[in-house]
């Protein structure tokens, strides 16, 4: 699997990260070993978590497999703090006191030392920035952290956070994909002029993208989940659905998966270091990591730009 830069920095990623937001509820400890040791075989090296993923479960379930399934060192881990959950709800915060507790129970349930990426997981109004940017130096000065970042913050959110920072921000982790497109706005610009990378998520546009939403629902997806459905149902109708019918014509004639088209696509876009995809299966991740990613002729780049091309 290709490796790259994040942004202008040292890190170097694997094209494809592993998403870990399904770990310790729709994916069980075993099935997530078994993707953990099939994502390393295939070459990759990075895995995305979070504090607030299934309320630090995910993070408890990588922890254990580290040093077990795969080497610490063969990883390079990312962890988000600022999002919790709390009886159902969901908090945000990212004061240095529940950042800096955020990293400390992320390296304790990930049974190691040190993250080598950790992100603010989102922006708050209610924290001055200079806090946040401050538990984020403070996690690289004191070693626990290699490289720091942001998740979900716009163009002038990244720019102004990069302008205060003492610590560099290398990455910023938005959702960017044939059917969400407004990074290319503000974020992306505001990215490459303060050398940070894109961490990608839901670039399979929540799964849409695979083609299995198309004229059915399947009994076994999110779209069908009484909890999952509000996270897949804005992209399965109307303008979505024949940008969808257009990613699988064009896959079809090139004899590739819409999986594999609708990635390759958004890896060549500039700025993208990588795309975090979360499969619930193992049988999931099999089918992505038996994706060509090969460069799209540019005819085909070109038609699938136009017909998902943002529309303010």
């Amino acid at each position: 699997m290709e490796q790259r830069f994040m942004g202008t920095s040292g890190l170097r990623v694997s094209a494809l990260t592993l998403g870990t937001m399904t770990w310790g509820n729709e994916t069980d400890a075993e099935t997530a070993g078994g993707q953990l040791r099939d994502f390393v075989d295939a070459g990759g090296t990075t895995v995305d978590t979070a504090v607030s993923h299934v309320e630090g479960r995910s993070e408890a379930i990588l922890g254990e497999l580290l040093g077990d399934v795969v080497p610490r060192s063969d990883v390079v881990l990312v962890s988000k703090a600022g999002v919790s959950h709390r009886n159902g709800r969901r908090m945000v915060d990212t004061s240095r006191r529940a950042m800096l507790a955020g990293l400390d129970a992320s390296l304790a349930r990930l049974g190691t030392d040190h993250l080598d990426l950790w992100l603010a997981h989102i922006w708050d109004d209610n924290v001055p920035l200079e806090e946040t940017l401050g538990a984020l130096e403070h996690a690289v000065s004191s070693g626990r952290v290699r490289y720091a970042g942001v998740s979900n913050y716009n163009g002038w959110q990244l720019a102004r956070a990069a302008t205060l920072s003492d610590a560099p921000l290398v990455a910023n982790q938005v959702e960017y994909s044939l059917l969400a497109r407004t990074a290319e706005q503000e974020v992306i610009p505001a990215a490459e002029h303060v050398g940070a990378g894109l961490l990608c998520w839901a670039p399979l546009g929540r799964g849409v993208l695979t083609g299995k939403y198309r004229g059915q629902i399947p009994a076994d997806s999110r779209g069908a989940s009484a909890t999952m459905c509000s996270y897949v149902e804005k992209y399965l109708e109307g303008r979505p659905a024949r940008i969808t019918e257009a990613l699988v014509t064009a896959a079809k004639g090139l004899g590739r998966s819409p999986l594999d088209v609708a990635l390759s696509w958004l890896l060549e876009h500039q700025g993208v270091s990588a795309a975090v995809v979360g499969p619930r299966t193992r049988e999931q991740l099999k089918e992505i990591l038996s994706s060509s990613l090969a460069p799209l002729p540019e005819q085909i780049v070109t038609v699938l730009s136009e017909v998902s091309r943002h529309q303010r």
